[in-house]
Parts: C-alpha cells; structure tokens; sequence
C-alpha cells in the first residue's frame, strides 16, 4: 500500500526536503505552506480551513513549520532584552499551531493501523539539557510544544493504539533558518537532514509514542 503523507511547512528548507525524500521513497505526499497555500498555522481558523479539505487517513503527518526570528526579533542573551511581544509571538508560531494542527489533524490519523505524527522541535527546548541559558522566549516555547505533544501522544494512543506522536529535533540544518547562528557548529544540508528524520520515524514503535528524539533516534531529555 502506498504511504501517504502530510507535510505541514513544505516551503521552508525542512519541509520541502522532507516532501522531496518521502517523494522519493514513493509515498504519495501533499504539503502546506502559508506560501504555497495560505496556510497561517497562527490563525486556528485557516488550519481549519485548509485540513478540513483534506482527505485522510495520512500514515504520517509531520509539521516542519517555526522560525528562530518573528519580526526582526532575534533571540535574546540576557534577561533584560526579554520582550512580552516577543514571547507571544513565538508561542503563537512554535506552540500554539502546532497545537493546533494537532487538534484539527486527528481526524486524518487511521485508527487500525500505525501511523506518526511528528512536530520538529528543538534541543534547545530540553530543559535538561540546558546548560547555557539565553534564547528565553525561543527555548520556552519548544519546551511547551513539547509538552503539548507529550500530553497528546496519551489522549491519541487511547483511540489510535497504533499512532506515533512524537517531537524530533533535526540537528543543525542549513537554511536561511539558522545561517546566521550556525557559528562553528556543524550542519547538514537539508536533504541529509530529511533523510535522517524519515530513517528516525520509520524505526519508531508505538510503545515510544510521546517521546522527544533527536536526528540519530536517540532519546532527548524534557
């Protein structure tokens, strides 16, 4: 049977690399994007709009949508620089409509049989692994999409007792996303990372649903 899957964002650097590498694999892949589409997954109503005209079931959903950046925002290095705007602003993006696709997309999810839904995130959003401090607003809202997908996971596996739901963190990607903060850190292309991520969602079980993992598969800590 022939996979199909929905990719939320599939104009940004992820996304469009994910649609490309799952293309290639055979699947049959629709995408969505604010400018392919006019999909704002700030504004619950559009999501409603564009999924509500989907037909599903999706054996995988993925939503590669967020930014570092919401208008001309960078990330703050010190308390001072918080700005309550700015903190909505990247709850609005990197939480709340991922939320809500989540909400408005179960219905695409097949009941009988497995299934992922995953939402890139991002190490930074461990709180565990924090150990640099800064980047407050950005940070926090990957820790509450974290959480919403957490607590999602457990709700969806109550109905769909084959469905993955999980958060991934993609590692450094090259794109416009990261290219001024990439630094010395190494990054990949986003082909490699795209291949990395459908390798990481094709060994997952539904026993791991609710889990925060990184590009390697390895677990991350909240």
């Amino acid at each position: 049977m022939t996979e199909k899957a929905l990719i939320i964002g599939a104009s940004g650097g992820i996304g469009a690399a994910l649609v490309a590498e799952l293309d290639r694999k055979g699947a049959e892949v629709t995408g969505l994007s604010r400018s392919g589409d006019g999909l704002d997954v700030t504004d619950e109503d559009s999501i409603a709009a564009h999924l509500g005209r989907l037909d599903g079931p999706f054996d995988r959903i993925v939503v590669a949508t967020g930014a570092l950046e919401i208008g001309g925002a960078v990330p703050e290095k010190a308390l001072k620089q918080l700005s309550g705007i700015s903190m909505v602003d990247q709850f609005r993006l990197n939480t709340v409509g991922p939320a809500m696709i989540l909400k408005h997309g179960l219905r695409l999810l097949p009941r009988e049989r497995r299934s992922v839904f995953a939402v890139l995130s991002a190490r930074v959003g461990s709180i565990g692994d924090n150990r640099l401090g800064g980047w407050i607003s950005y940070r926090t809202a990957k820790a509450a999409v974290n959480q919403v997908v957490h607590t999602a996971a457990i709700e969806i596996g109550r109905t769909h007792k084959q469905a993955i739901c999980v958060v991934l963190h993609p590692g450094t990607v090259q794109t416009r996303f990261t290219e001024k903060y990439v630094g010395r850190h190494p990054a990949v292309p986003p082909a490699d990372a795209a291949g990395h991520l459908v390798t990481v969602m094709d060994r997952l079980t539904p026993s791991e649903t609710g889990g925060f993992f990184d590009w390697a598969g390895k677990p991350v800590p909240w």
